[in-house]
Formats: C-alpha cells, structure tokens, sequence
C-alpha cells in the first residue's frame, strides 16, 4: 500500500506543540536533522501557524533554520520567497464589532495585522496565556471605534462564556481556542488549509503530494486536507480524530519519528 502513496513535496508544520516545545524552549535536535534531509532531498518544509510572521520570528525558531514558507495567522497570510502570496483579511466591520465588545465585556483585545500587532488593554487572563506561551503581548493602542487598518486575525483574551456573547454577533467569523483565556478569531471560510491551497497552487502540486502535522484545534483542517495528516502523541483528541497518523509526543522526538517510520525521505 506505501508503494501506492503519493510522492510527498511539501510538508507544512504547525510550530506550538508540535515544532516548538514550550518545556524545553527549543526545537528538539532530532527535528531540524529531519528538515535538513527533507530540505536536502528537496521536499519543501512551510511553517503552518495561528502566529503572524512577527509573532513567528519573535519566538526565535527562524534562528534554527530557514523554513521554505510560511503560512501564518491560520492561513491569512502566505510568505514564500519573502513575497506575500495569499492575503485574507477580516472584514473592517467585523473588527469594528471586535472593539465594541472587547469594550462592554472589558477583555484584551489583539489585533494582527500583516507588519505588526496591537492590544488595548493587558489583565491577568492576557499575561497568563502569553507566559504558557513564552511570548510578549503587542505594542498596546488605544482602539478607535472605527478600526483604520486591515485585520488579518485577532485574538480575545476572553472565557468560553464572553465567547459566547461575542460570536453570534461578528458576522463572517469564527473561533480557535487555544487557552483557557484566549481564543483566535478569523474569517470563517479561513483556515490552515486554505493557505496551504495556495502554497499548492504557488508549487504547482496537489494537495495529495502533501504532508501536514500538528497537534492543536486549529490543525484539524490542514491535517484533513494534506494527503497525509500527521498529529502529534501529545494532540488534542480531536485533531488526533482526523489524522492518518499519530506519532510520539514533541519531546519524544514525535516530529523526526513521523518521517522516518512514514518513509517520507
């Protein structure tokens, strides 16, 4: 049956969880010899994250290696060859909604755009999902009700419950969540997948020539699109629902593992 299996070109990565452990701080050794053969064999390695390009490089990964691609803010914004090819922003009312609530409701409010990113007040919740994170809250701005700029993705530091209140009231979008207090907001027709169909058309291949592995809600899609969808041992047990595969935990060498036993290269 492995004889049959499309020839894989193209592997997209989620980074949280999956490339990036948030236990040691670090890509584990095993990971980065992986890329380096796939690279070497001339398979194209992407970074898939809910990340914008800053948030990426504020995280030091791209200090390990030079990825082919990047699909960031849950497929908003594809990079390839420091070109953005695909752009999907938020619709301005939707952001303009975003405000408002963020206003009644009294919660931290991130707004990404495709240079840089902002916030309007930082709490407890705000600074306890980025220290699991190990990442630095944005510049904070005092948000106009009329927001002036284009939105790719945003980000409620908000409760289940908030969420509840807000969401049926932001036309065109919908949730992620991927902390107890915070939770990614975006297109709804926007996901993982639709960047990596861009990265696809970009390449011309198909999307049965690629492989996709991540371990968070917001990879579902992308690992049930690829030809070949990879979740981690330490996965959410939805995205493992969708896989074709599980693999070892992240700091199992889970990432490297998956390759290899796979026979990807």
């Amino acid at each position: 049956m492995e004889n049959k299996r499309p020839e894989i070109k193209l592997i997209v990565s989620d980074i949280d969880g999956t490339l990036f452990s948030h236990k040691t701080n670090r890509i584990p050794p095993s990971s980065l010899a992986m890329i380096k053969k796939l690279q070497d064999a001339g398979i194209k390695v992407l970074l898939g994250s809910g990340r914008s390009k800053y948030l990426i490089r504020k995280t030091g990964i791209l200090d390990y290696f030079t990825p082919d691609g990047l699909i960031t803010m849950n497929g908003a914004n594809v990079i390839i060859d420091d070109e953005v090819i695909y752009r999907y922003p938020i619709p301005a009312e939707s952001v303009n909604a975003l405000i408002k609530f963020s206003k009644r409701l009294r919660f931290g409010l991130t707004l990404i755009e495709e240079e840089e990113g902002h916030i309007n007040m930082v709490d407890e919740r705000v600074l306890s999902a980025h220290e699991k994170y190990g990442t630095r809250f944005p510049q904070p701005r005092t948000f106009p009700d009329i927001y002036d700029r284009v939105v790719y993705q945003a980000i409620a530091f908000c409760d289940a419950l908030d969420e509840s209140l807000f969401l049926p009231h932001i036309e065109g979008c919908k949730t992620a969540r991927w902390d107890e207090y915070a939770v990614d907001i975006m297109p709804v027709d926007s996901d993982k997948a639709k960047g990596i169909l861009a990265a696809c058309a970009y390449y011309e291949i198909e999307p049965k020539n690629v492989l996709t592995i991540g371990d968070g809600m917001n990879d579902i899609e992308m690992l049930a699109f690829a030809g070949i969808g990879v979740a981690m041992g330490n996965a959410r047990e939805e995205t493992k629902a969708v896989a074709d595969y599980v693999t070892d935990d992240i700091d199992n060498d889970g990432w490297a593992k998956a390759i290899e036993q796979l026979n990807i290269v």
